[in-house]
C-alpha cells in the first residue's frame, strides 16, 4: 500500500491591487512571505493565503472562496470584528456573526474580502 500523501493545500485567491490585499490581510494578522508581480503569498502561524493579479474583477461577481478550520472560533471572530469590518451583507469587506452548528452545517462565520472572496471560518471540534 502506497504511503499517505505529505503534502499542504494553500487557498489561491484574486486581487485587484497587491498593495490593497496586502494592507488588508496585515490587518488580519497576515504577513508577507513572498511578493512578486504575478503573484503573492501571505502567512499567518503556519496559515498560508496566495494571490493572483485580477485587476478587472468585480467584487459583486466574485465566486472565489475558502475555509479556515479551527478548533475554537471565537477569539479570531472577536480579533477581526475589532477591525470594523462592516455586517451589511452587500459590503466589501464584511464579517459576519457566528452561526450555531445545525445538522446541516457546523459553527461558523464568514468574512467577505476586499475582492469579494469568501472566508468561510469553520469550527472543527476534531483538529
Amino acid at each position: 500500500m502506497p504511503a499517505p500523501f505529505q503534502g499542504r493545500i494553500t487557498a489561491n485567491l484574486p486581487s485587484r491591487s497587491f498593495d490593497a490585499t496586502q494592507a488588508f490581510y496585515e490587518g488580519l494578522g497576515f504577513r508577507p512571505a513572498w511578493r512578486g508581480d504575478r503573484w503573492m503569498i501571505l502567512e499567518n502561524d503556519g496559515m498560508t493565503v496566495e494571490f493572483f493579479p485580477h485587476p478587472e474583477l468585480d467584487p459583486k461577481e466574485s465566486w472565489f472562496s475558502a475555509c479556515l478550520r479551527l478548533p475554537n472560533i471565537d477569539a479570531l471572530r472577536d480579533e477581526w470584528s475589532q477591525l470594523g469590518l462592516s455586517n451589511d451583507a452587500t459590503a466589501f469587506p464584511r464579517l459576519t456573526a457566528i452561526t450555531e452548528a445545525t445538522a446541516a452545517a457546523p459553527r461558523m462565520f464568514c468574512m467577505v474580502d476586499p475582492d469579494g472572496s469568501l472566508w468561510r471560518v469553520i469550527e472543527d471540534k476534531e483538529m
